[in-house]
């Protein structure tokens, strides 16, 4: 394996001599370009705008663009003479949580080698160092014309960094999710736990490329004069208004007949129960309901008690009053 960069890591008063290795490597099937017309190969070419000549890689360099668009030459010694401690070398400034750091900001990644045999012993503390910890390493370097961001953590018994964005490089998700308001019912949720559940979880290592794998057949058909017998794939349709519980019901029935297991039966959904601060306050408002209603009763037959003794009060004084009048004489 090739180094692509060389220096030091930086470790307090601590210096290891280390050499950078790509860690990840690109399968990809590449194309090139073509004149349709012809099939001959269309080409880029770097021609020096001044001569009108193309020129080979050993004549190019760099240069700054100011905003009056003057091009100022900067050559690999200006560079190199920077003041910064991070030229050539990774200055850790801190050791933090991995889960502390934003995957977002996650980039390309590296393996740091021992560069050298005195290397071998700092190497290995700084190593061991890590994983006692159990924490990552935040380091700054400067490499490709820019100073940049870098993790440390171990990899077996290797330090593998990945490169990590700025902050300010990792954009806000302002206006991506969606604008209209969405309520998500408790069944719905049980459904798409239980998918969850169904689906599982993978061994990564049995994931493979199938396009790789599709533009490959299709390469070795092309090659031996064979026509393509491939059914192209679906093409995306537009949104669509779907019955999202039969779609969560059907999807755990696919999942469950691809993992072998009985599908036939309905999916099982849990009933959320009311947190202990819902439940109470609705045993609060019934109590209060309760007590209501029996204080409206007591009030109502209060009045009709009321009502009664008051009729019978008349009645009573009716009949007093009529004992008391004199009889007319003659009657």
């Amino acid at each position: 394996m090739r180094s692509i960069w060389n220096g030091n890591i930086s470790f307090g008063l601590v210096s290891i001599p280390i050499k950078m290795y790509p860690a990840t490597e690109d399968h990809s099937v590449s194309f090139r370009q073509i004149h349709t017309a012809d099939g001959g190969r269309v080409r880029y070419r770097k021609v020096c705008e001044l001569e009108d000549k193309q020129v080979d890689a050993n004549e190019i360099g760099k240069a700054y663009e100011d905003a009056d668009g003057a091009l100022i030459p900067i050559t690999d010694e200006d560079l190199a003479a920077l003041p910064l401690p991070t030229t050539r070398a990774l200055e850790i400034e801190a050791f933090v949580n991995a889960s502390e750091i934003d995957p977002l900001q996650m980039g390309d990644a590296y393996y740091l080698g021992a560069n050298g045999t005195a290397a071998a012993k700092p190497y290995a503390l700084l190593r061991e160092a890590l994983k006692r910890s159990e924490k990552v390493a935040i380091t700054k370097y400067a490499h490709r014309g820019r100073e940049r961001l870098g993790m440390l953590r171990v990899v077996g018994d290797a330090i593998a960094m990945h490169r990590l964005l700025w902050p300010d490089e990792v954009r806000e998700p302002s206006g991506v999710a969606p604008k209209e308001k969405v309520t998500v019912k408790p069944a719905e949720l049980d459904l798409a736990d239980t998918l969850m559940a169904t689906l599982g979880e993978v061994d990564l290592s049995e994931l493979h490329d199938e396009y790789h794998e599709a533009l490959e057949a299709l390469v070795a058909a092309k090659v031996s004069g064979a026509t393509p017998t491939a059914e192209p794939g679906e093409r995306p349709t537009g949104a669509q208004v779907v019955d999202l519980m039969a779609a969560l019901k059907d999807s755990v029935r696919s999942a469950k007949e691809a993992r072998g297991e009985p599908a036939g039966e309905k999916a099982t959904v849990t009933e959320l129960k009311a947190p202990a601060k819902k439940a109470a306050a609705k045993k609060t408002t019934a109590k209060k309901a309760a007590a209501k209603k029996k204080a409206a009763t007591k009030k109502t037959a209060a009045k009709k008690t009321a009502a009664k003794k008051t009729a019978a009060k008349k009645t009573t004084a009716k009949k007093t009053a009529a004992k008391k009048q004199p009889r007319k004489r003659g009657a």
